[in-house]
């Protein structure tokens, strides 16, 4: 019984922890590797979509590398700010906006191309598109291009935002653009600097990660803790051979982002029913459905959290393990050591030997 009673204070204990970073991640992470990408991508696309890209996980074969699936995210919201910003009373921003926005279109239609259009990964010819579609593995175009769109809601946070567009080739100074198109009529050029120098110190001084809601911090922490189990030496070792074969963290993962997805889109709906009912019964309502909704919330904190206790429990193991291994080549370097020693005589036998030899040789 007490140690149920500890178990269970420790999942509750993950649990409050990724509440609270939902609400506020403290720090840094990693971007997402592709192949969390491609995980919680799958979870905004159809259910045969989703058989076939688990049939193809389960066989090796791998999906197109452009650099990052994470930069879709970042360079479709980029394209999306130049699109929507306010070129009224601007009469020479315009152009530059649109040239910006027809750039970055530019850039992903490059990147859908690499990725749905590739010889390499997918069948070509009639007989092995067969082939694969008999085995299960095929994914059509139109599956492609579909999980080329979820890609782009990959959850990343917004301060690196500015260093993915500049390895995608674009200018840094993109941030500061309209504040430069703005004041360009102005022959104040000193304000304007100090404008885009506060503004690249305000990016500079934002060092937790940010998301646009909680569902997306939610995807990512789940994302983040995958991909350290995945990269975890103990976990590929054939000491968790059977909890490897009894969870399937990337399927796991894809069902997290199935119920995201969902929730978030319900969530979305009644905000938009709020806005527009003003009637005191429909907002009761409203907030009768939102409560209803808390323990589906609840539920994937739950399921996020498990995630996580399985990270933090496997680093908790690769650690034990390094100490079991440093102890096994300790253990085994005693012995080489007892061995080496118990060879001494063989070796005075040996070396009396070889110059009871020698001294023949020099007197002859």
């Amino acid at each position: 019984m007490p140690d149920q009673i500890e178990i269970g204070s420790e999942r509750e204990r993950v649990e409050g922890r990724v509440r609270r970073w939902c609400a506020r991640l403290d720090g840094r992470r990693p971007l997402l590797s592709d192949a969390a990408a491609i995980a919680i991508a799958a979870g905004r696309i159809d259910d045969t979509t989703h058989t076939v890209l688990a049939a193809r996980r389960r066989v090796g074969k791998s999906m197109p590398s452009i650099g990052g699936y994470s930069t879709v995210r970042v360079l479709t919201d980029e394209r999306q700010r130049w699109l929507a910003k306010d070129t009224r009373n601007k009469p020479g921003s315009a152009l530059v906006y649109k040239l910006r926005a027809a750039e970055l279109g530019k850039r992903l239609d490059q990147l859908r191309t690499a990725f749905v259009v590739s010889p390499k990964h997918y069948a070509n010819g009639v007989r092995a598109v067969r082939r694969e579609r008999r085995e299960g593995l095929h994914l059509e175009l139109d599956q492609r291009d579909a999980l080329f769109d979820a890609l782009a809601h990959t959850p990343v946070p917004r301060q690196r935002t500015a260093n993915i567009v500049e390895r995608a080739g674009l200018s840094i100074l993109d941030t500061a653009a309209d504040r430069v198109a703005e004041a360009s009529r102005s022959t104040r050029f000193e304000e304007l600097g100090n404008r885009a120098s506060t503004l690249m110190l305000d990016l500079a001084d934002q060092r937790d990660d940010a998301f646009g809601d909680r569902y997306e911090t939610i995807l990512f922490v789940a994302g983040s803790s995958v991909d350290r189990v995945h990269a975890s030496p103990a976990w590929r070792s054939e000491h968790f051979l059977v909890q490897r074969t009894q969870l399937d963290l990337t399927d796991e993962l894809t069902q997290v982002a199935v119920d995201v997805n969902s929730l978030r889109a319900i969530d979305y709906e009644l905000d938009g029913v709020a806005a527009m009912m003003f009637d005191t019964a429909t907002r009761a309502q409203v907030a009768s459905r939102r409560a209803a909704l808390d323990s589906v919330w609840t539920q994937l904190i739950d399921r996020v959290a498990a995630l996580v206790r399985v990270d933090e429990l496997v680093h908790r193991a690769e650690g034990e393990l390094r100490t079991m291994d440093v102890m096994h080549k300790a253990h085994s370097l005693d012995d080489r050591i007892d061995a080496l020693v118990a060879r001494a005589g063989n070796r005075e036998i040996s070396a009396d030997n070889t110059n009871f030899v020698g001294d023949q040789l020099r007197h002859q």
